[in-house]
């Protein structure tokens, strides 16, 4: 912990929450705290994290063991809200480190969940305990709310939202500076077909993960391909392993008579733009619709794609879903949505929105990599392909906390974050809390 402005009770926290493996799961009973609706290990973060609030006389509540906040201030005053959660997408192969065990090394902290979310969490929550040790006289409430099934459905803010206090504006530390004004529609699409199938394939543990490794047994002979994992809003940065696998199988000339889901890859999807293949062509300023297909399995339960798509707010998501349909259907495959959210568009001239701008430039230099030609490229408020928590919780955005000239880190294998840009986050969270408590 040299040159480092983290305590060591601040690094140690942060080490115990990295080293929760807080993956969804199924619900289970537990003997003391009931019905753990996402299963124990995202349970186990909220947990620590609310008896260590606790134990430094911080304010704390738990909703139906979902989601959880802890807060500060004045116990009569308006409400301001950061929204962060706590599961993480599984760590996927080809780690340096223990994705579990937060490592410090040359300066950067590795570990699953140090950018997606639950670094900016601990930043958040550091913000705001070296403002109540500073004596700082705070005008409004500031509440810490964590979610815990973010990475899967969100279910556990909207039931915040449903019983919870709604703060009278909210940031969400999920995404990336500067300011974010609007995100795409998000919806899944699930292609399959019911009937046992002879051949036997895999690929992909999340919708919203690019599939790292793919595997195939068909007509005697087996396949498999690796690829490189990523953020499903951005799938240029990564490389998908089923369609690796896909090439290789038709350059060996691959008979698919037997398996109409890999008869739809093939032709429908490989070597095709997303917007060929969604139907979209639009362009908007959220930018172009991209698509991920993200986990495929085939086996005697029938055989099945889940496809990830991220569509410009302007454009009718009931539209691609009846282009995919109708495709899928030639192949004798059902199409259906798993999940769907609209998108979300805020004014751009929200007194707050223009608040955090301002501080995100004053702190822009400090973060690594930084070039004074960035002042001209990152500073208005911008749309993402990305789904946050602002769009399931009334009077919220997404502000920060990875930079943009960065390589995005979520969902990426050694998902890392510099020291220094850790204790900047720190930084700008302090000073958002101040501004928007002092609004």
């Amino acid at each position: 912990m040299n040159n480092s402005s983290l305590s060591e009770n601040e690094f140690s926290f942060l080490k115990k929450l990295i080293s929760i493996e807080s993956t969804g799961s199924s619900p289970v009973e537990d003997a003391s705290y009931g019905t753990l609706p996402y299963g124990a290990k995202p349970f186990s973060a909220l947990k620590f994290f609310l008896d260590d609030a606790a134990q430094s006389g911080i304010r704390t509540g738990i909703i139906d063991n979902r989601v959880g906040w802890c807060e500060t201030g004045p116990e009569n005053a308006a409400l301001i809200g950061i929204v962060c959660h706590l599961d993480v997408v599984p760590s996927g192969d080809g780690w340096n480190t223990d994705p579990f065990e937060l490592t410090l090394k040359d300066g950067i902290l590795y570990g699953r969940g140090i950018v997606d979310d639950k670094g900016p969490a601990a930043a958040s929550y550091f913000a705001m305990k070296r403002l109540m040790a500073s004596g700082y006289d705070f005008k409004k409430r500031i509440r810490l709310i964590l979610g815990t099934d973010e990475e899967r459905t969100c279910s556990c803010v909207e039931t915040y939202a449903a019983k919870g206090e709604i703060p009278s504006f909210s940031i969400t530390p999920d995404a990336e500076f500067p300011v974010i004004y609007a995100e795409k529609g998000i919806m899944n699409i699930k292609i399959s077909e019911d009937s046992p199938s002879s051949v036997k394939a895999s690929a992909g543990t999340a919708a919203n993960m690019v599939p790292a490794f793919s595997t195939c047994t068909i007509g005697g002979k087996e396949y498999s391909a690796r690829g490189k994992t990523a953020h499903a809003s951005k799938p240029d940065l990564g490389v998908n392993a089923i369609f690796e696998m896909i090439k290789m199988m038709d350059e060996d000339n691959a008979d698919y008579s037997s398996s109409p889901i890999l008869s739809f890859i093939s032709k429908e999807l490989v070597g095709k733009s997303s917007a060929e293949y969604t139907g979209c062509d639009v362009t908007d300023e959220s930018g172009s619709v991209t698509a991920n297909p993200s986990i495929l399995k085939c086996g005697e339960d029938g055989e099945s794609l889940v496809i990830d798509i991220r569509c410009p707010v302007s454009y009718s998501m009931d539209s691609i879903t009846s282009y995919i349909a109708m495709r899928a259907a030639e192949y004798g495959l059902f199409a259906e949505i798993t999940n769907q959210m609209a998108p979300l568009y805020k004014a751009k001239d929200l007194p707050e929105i223009s608040v955090l701008t301002d501080i995100w430039k004053e702190n822009m230099p400090s973060y690594s990599g930084y070039l004074p030609e960035y002042l001209e490229s990152y500073t208005e408020p911008i749309a993402i392909g990305g789904g946050t928590y602002a769009r399931h919780m009334p009077n919220t955005i997404a502000f920060g906390i990875q930079t943009p000239w960065q390589e995005d880190q979520c969902h990426q294998t050694n998902e890392c974050r510099a020291l220094k840009d850790f204790e900047t986050d720190i930084k700008v969270m302090i000073e958002a809390i101040k501004a928007l408590s002092e609004q």
